[in-house]
């Protein structure tokens, strides 16, 4: 194996009901995690599919935590304006 070997692996899609195959270029990093997901004697495509899952999970989480505090009360002003002490600060250094 070249390092660069082609892994096709089987991705059910749960829309659909259909299988799609998904190609991946391994590497020494990737066929490392590969090995990783699979020591509990799961299938190379069980573990590609969980892993894709979780992360998609994962950015979507990302995602709503960010909306999440965009949504925050920040209260009121306190009427520091902090950019204005910064370069009052730098001022004073020089």
């Amino acid at each position: 194996m070249t390092g660069r070997a082609t892994l096709l692996v089987r991705a059910a899609d749960e829309i659909l009901g259909t299988h799609n195959t998904i190609t991946i270029r391994t590497d020494a990093e990737t066929k490392h995690a590969l090995d990783v997901l699979t020591r509990d004697g799961s299938s190379r495509s069980v573990a590609i599919r969980q892993a894709v899952l979780e992360a998609a999970r994962r950015r979507e989480r990302a995602a709503e935590m960010r909306r999440a505090v965009l949504r925050l009360d920040l209260g009121q002003p306190d009427g520091v304006n902090v950019a204005e002490e910064l370069a009052r600060d730098r001022v004073a250094e020089r």
